[in-house]
């Protein structure tokens, strides 16, 4: 694949591919969409595509990186706004709120993604593994700032709570799936946070 030296600014032909490809994955799935349409919509040549992306799988593991570093970006911003863990979490589930409720939203680019490339092997499937872990490792340590003892298990708990309304957020109103699943998060952190002041209390 075609890659950018560190430090240096993509070429103008490459972030106009990879905004074009990401507008229309998200908003149409993967397969459906061949590269050809992409040429068409980037205006470049098909020369200019493949000497940046020798294949679509190169452009398919470029787009959800891309999708990664846009909500490792939202999430790197919570937690460096919120002064505490808790604060923390919540500003993440309110993030994840509001992507639900906002125009254009499809769903999880991920799974989404996942339900197209189901084979575990795939160099696809793996990205996607990837960036789901980051997300739990993530939350995990914030949860231990929360309480260290059921961290794992709630950490796991949230990024259920968040799937299910990412799922839902496409097939029903919006803004009630966010309202149930901001609800379920603040209940998740209350007994979380309760148990620590119990233990530190004895």
């Amino acid at each position: 694949m075609a890659r950018t030296e560190p430090g240096t600014r993509p070429s103008e032909a490459r972030l106009r591919l990879l905004r074009t490809a990401t507008r229309i994955f998200y908003a149409e799935g993967i397969h459906s969409v061949g590269v050809d349409r992409i040429i068409s919509e980037a205006k470049v040549t098909r020369a200019t595509f493949y000497r940046q992306f020798p294949s679509k799988e190169d452009l398919i593991l470029a787009y959800l990186r891309e999708v990664h570093q846009m909500e490792r970006g939202t999430v790197d911003a919570a937690i460096a706004t919120s002064p505490s863990p808790v604060d923390r979490l919540l500003a993440i589930a309110d993030s994840i709120a509001q992507g639900i409720q906002s125009p254009g939203f499809r769903g999880c680019a991920f799974l989404n993604a996942a339900a197209e490339y189901p084979d575990t092997d795939h160099p696809v499937h793996q990205e996607i593994i990837a960036h789901r872990q980051w997300f739990l490792d993530t939350l995990t340590m914030l949860m231990t700032q929360v309480h260290q003892e059921t961290a794992d298990r709630a950490a796991r708990h949230f990024v259920l709570l968040r799937d299910g309304a990412m799922a839902a957020g496409c097939l029903f109103d919006p803004a009630l799936v966010s309202e149930t699943f901001l609800h379920g998060i603040e209940g998740l952190l209350r007994i979380n946070a309760e148990r620590q002041s119990t233990e530190s209390a004895r």
